[in-house]
């Protein structure tokens, strides 16, 4: 295989970029486990006693990201998410203005293989969330296993990110001086296994848990499309029935994370490595769904405003997909 390696004259401003992403991808993928094996190590030194006091404060903290977290605006608004930022770039487009004094449940799409989008407009003020929505705080929802591992769980808090557990989305959306916003990827674990360039199938049929909780607690449901979010990353081939797609479901079923093997480009070389592509994302905030508070919702209720869901998140899409590079006869699918 060729080798395109990157030129030696790139801006200093690229590199930072780069650099922001190479951290951010490291985050995702490795440093659960280095913070995980930095605990293990403290405690086996000199230093355990450090380690039973951080163990202490987890048993009293344990309940924390299923209760709003811990967000940090020093965090969320460090300069390196600003490279991150223009590495692809990442932008949060603002259809309508959206009242402070209520709580959302925004549902994004596509999930993409990493939630680039998601984490780029929601997990950091890079892209002016706060400026774009004022009195709106934004949480994204994670798989509750991530906030097991020590120390990891509280630099991924810094940033807004909280369980996804049903106890966490019912605190956000049943706070009564409204202002939260819960982000939650709809497609999930498994949609991130189909997430490839031209992607446009969302899993979101039998996905109504988040209605029935928008239900019950009167919080509005917002529709997010993220134009972009399945063209950073290519994956290896993996058809429904295939054995690395069996492999790949096991594998979610028993450890509750998807497995995607997805590759793009280097840091020096274009050619392979884990580098997402630059390309840009384009994450559309669509117009809120007026939620009637129903304590009790049933099934009729539930699948009622589950069509009107998926009819504005379609309308979302159909009216901006060619402002940002899709053409008139690509349409979303729904499964």
């Amino acid at each position: 295989m060729k080798i395109e390696f990157a030129p030696l004259n790139i801006p200093l401003r690229r590199r930072l970029q780069t650099a922001a992403t190479l951290q951010w991808i490291f985050s995702f993928l490795a440093l659960a486990q280095c913070c995980l094996a930095a605990f293990v190590l403290l405690a086996l030194s000199d230093w355990w006693m450090v380690a039973l006091l951080y163990a202490g404060w987890l048993w009293l903290d344990w309940d924390t990201p299923s209760s709003g977290g811990r967000r940090s605006q020093w965090v969320r608004s460090w300069t390196v998410w600003d490279h991150f930022r223009d590495y692809f770039p990442i932008r949060l487009v603002k259809t309508v203005d959206l009242d402070p004094k209520k709580n959302y449940i925004f549902g994004f799409h596509p999930h993409g293989v990493l939630v680039a989008g998601g984490f780029g407009n929601f997990c950091t003020e890079a892209t002016g969330f706060s400026r774009l929505f004022p009195g709106l705080r934004s949480h994204l929802l994670m798989l509750p296993f991530w906030f097991r591992v020590p120390l990891f769980r509280d630099y991924i808090m810094c940033g807004g990110l909280v369980s996804s557990c049903k106890s966490s989305l019912s605190y956000l959306v049943s706070r009564p001086e409204g202002g939260n916003v819960a982000v939650i990827a709809v497609g999930g674990a498994p949609e991130a296994l189909d997430a490839r360039p031209g992607a446009l199938t969302l899993q979101v049929r039998n996905r109504k848990g988040f209605i029935k909780l928008a239900l019950k607690h009167g919080a509005q449901l917002v529709p997010v499309f993220s134009f972009g979010e399945n063209e950073l990353f290519d994956q290896m081939e993996n058809p429904t029935g295939s054995p690395l797609r069996k492999l790949q479901n096991r594998l979610q079923s028993i450890m509750g994370v998807a497995m995607p093997l997805f590759h793009a480009r280097g840091v020096f070389q274009y050619s392979f490595g884990l580098m997402p592509y630059r390309k840009p994302i384009q994450t559309v905030v669509g117009k809120p769904i007026s939620v009637v508070q129903t304590p009790s919702p049933s099934s009729e209720d539930i699948e009622c405003l589950h069509k009107v869901y998926l009819q504005s998140l379609t309308e979302l899409f159909e009216q901006h997909k060619q402002t940002y590079g899709l053409t008139e006869d690509q349409h979303l699918t729904f499964i």
